[in-house]
């Protein structure tokens, strides 16, 4: 094959950029595009109706599920792979934008629990609320506010019992479900005793739930939301944490969704007819949307072919710099070693958008997919901040002074030197740091468990840490022959 026969035309540069130019994830009210859903092999389990709890990290899809199983053309293209038909009713327990009517707000839920409110009765007053809409008695229907749900249900026990039994029935004569999600519990509570409590007494629910045949709970949790021991204490946590799902992304799957986009652009034939080419699949199209084959979707020999078609094959002038397909997802891992679809995504979309590689006669320069994992590096460390802005408190005064892996007392002496856990300790007290870290009372090793359970840092041993790319870069830390980390400008 010659040299022109091995890469795909530079003009698939501009489909690269246009089709990820809307991103990866959807969350509030505006559903995910039809023709970007891919659903991974390691997804199924989770979107089923009795996986009641899927964990992952951030990025890795729960909002954009949450918002899909709300769409009835989505769950129509889920169809038989999940067991979900496009007339399941579904409702949203708790999620990323205010719903008064459909489940109370951060506000009300702490006003709420500072009135003694049990969290596990909350949640079941929001459950019973959806579920029985025609089977609810009418002294609850006529209830207006939150708490006089809350009290209703505390004292009617029994009637509440009966009519979901009734409910429960009805929907499993006409076979079919009634979901009721949750998501964003981050955004319920900004501090961890509140947002554990929340944690705890919705696990709860989901325990009892099980006994119903076609009644199910779904929540979508991050792994750093289940870290806490105060969440599991109620008897009989195990089984619902045992039976949960994880949105895991292998590789292989990464690259499927990156196709899946690909092929649908205004401009994908292009792609789809130099594939056809080039490793001979055959692509086919269901409804409006085509769909990834399966030699591309699970078959990493072939998808290195088209990948490397597309960039090249190495990472620099040689083999001694790394190959593409496994040197993007490599940098773009946390400390568990997963990468995001949507940093994936950030990534290859940067690259496309790198107009000083135009010339190039790949359609992505090496180059530019390391200004990729830079600015993906940059958008995660941003979302680091809206989560948990000690984050940035913490790693600003290290970048710039160490390169990893380096030894704790290197980042120790840092802190201490500029006095950073004490004034973070002074912003905790006065309430203006939200969801601050659990173990900052244990002084610099407490905040070094706290970043590790967010996948910030990898403890390497009792004295050494590292960071991944996809932080290290975007925080400003160094690396030895790493990819260059993205010049801070330093805060008071």
């Amino acid at each position: 094959m010659s040299q022109s026969e091995n890469r795909f035309p530079t003009e698939l540069r501009n489909i690269i950029r246009e089709s990820l130019s809307g991103g990866v994830s959807s969350h509030g009210d505006t559903p995910p595009d039809l023709r970007n859903t891919y659903v991974p092999e390691t997804h199924i389990k989770a979107l089923r109706p009795d996986t009641m709890l899927v964990v992952g990290i951030r990025g890795s899809g729960k909002s954009f599920w949450w918002s899909a199983l709300q769409e009835e053309n989505h769950r129509a293209m889920l169809g038989q792979q999940i067991g979900i038909a496009k007339d399941t009713i579904i409702s949203t327990g708790f999620g990323g934008t205010s719903v008064p009517q459909n489940y109370p707000s951060k506000d009300t839920l702490r006003k709420l629990l500072n009135k003694k409110n049990d969290s596990r009765l909350i949640w079941r007053t929001i459950v019973f609320y959806h579920i029985g809409q025609k089977t609810n008695p009418p002294d609850f229907q006529v209830l207006k506010k939150w708490e006089e749900r809350i009290q209703w249900v505390k004292t009617h026990p029994e009637e509440i019992e009966q009519s979901l039994y009734e409910a429960d029935n009805a929907l499993a004569k006409k076979n079919t479900y009634h979901l009721v999600l949750f998501d964003a519990l981050d955004r319920a509570a900004d501090e961890w005793k509140i947002m554990n409590d929340l944690v705890r007494g919705l696990l709860q629910n989901l325990l009892e739930f099980r006994s119903y045949k076609r009644i199910r709970l779904k929540l979508f949790l991050r792994t750093d939301q289940l870290e806490d021991p105060s969440v599991k204490t109620f008897p009989d946590s195990s089984k619902v944490l045992s039976e949960r799902a994880e949105l895991f992304w292998p590789r292989h799957e990464l690259y499927g969704l990156l196709w899946q986009y690909l092929a649908n652009a205004p401009k994908g034939q292009l792609f789809r007819d130099e594939c056809r080419k080039f490793i001979n699949c055959e692509w086919k199209k269901s409804e409006s949307v085509w769909i990834v084959p399966d030699m591309l979707r699970s078959d990493e020999g072939e998808q290195r072919k088209v990948f490397h078609a597309i960039t090249g094959p190495f990472m620099g002038k040689d083999r001694r710099r790394g190959f593409p397909y496994t040197w993007l997802i490599n940098h773009l891992g946390d400390a568990r070693r997963e990468a995001s679809p949507r940093s994936f995504l950030s990534a290859l979309r940067h690259a496309s958008s790198d107009d000083l590689r135009q010339d190039h006669e790949y359609a992505l320069h090496y180059e530019s997919i390391k200004r990729g994992v830079q600015e993906a590096s940059k958008i995660r460390v941003m979302e680091m901040q809206e989560d948990y802005p000690w984050v940035e408190k913490l790693m600003q005064p290290l970048g710039g002074k160490i390169n990893v892996p380096c030894n704790i007392d290197d980042a120790e002496k840092i802190w201490i030197k500029e006095r950073i856990l004490e004034k973070l300790n002074e912003s905790i007290q006065s309430a203006s740091v939200r969801l601050p870290p659990a173990h900052i009372k244990e002084g610099c090793r407490g905040v070094l468990q706290d970043l590790a359970q967010l996948d910030v840092i990898e403890q390497i041993d009792d004295d050494r840490i590292n960071l991944p790319d996809v932080y290290r870069v975007g925080y400003g830390i160094g690396r030895h022959g790493g990819v260059k980390p993205i010049a801070r400008i330093r805060g008071d």
